[in-house]
């Protein structure tokens, strides 16, 4: 259960707080705005590839009415 103590203030973290948090934050930023990354975790080379490959398929997608 999750549940604040009332007498304890709830913890709050941002990218102010937690340096590792701005990061991710920048990060995710930039892969969302198409910026290139440093693809230095695979997770994140994998997540730019998805991108690339998704942003590939739209562009060749035609929407046309079928009639």
């Amino acid at each position: 259960m999750t549940t604040v103590h009332p007498r304890r203030p709830a913890r709050r973290y941002g990218p102010d707080e937690d340096p590792a948090l701005a990061e991710t934050e920048e990060l995710v930023q930039a892969l969302s705005a198409r910026r290139p990354v440093p693809a230095s975790d695979a997770a994140v080379a994998l997540l730019a590839a998805l991108i690339d490959d998704v942003d590939q398929r739209c562009s060749s997608v035609s929407i046309t009415p079928s009639t």
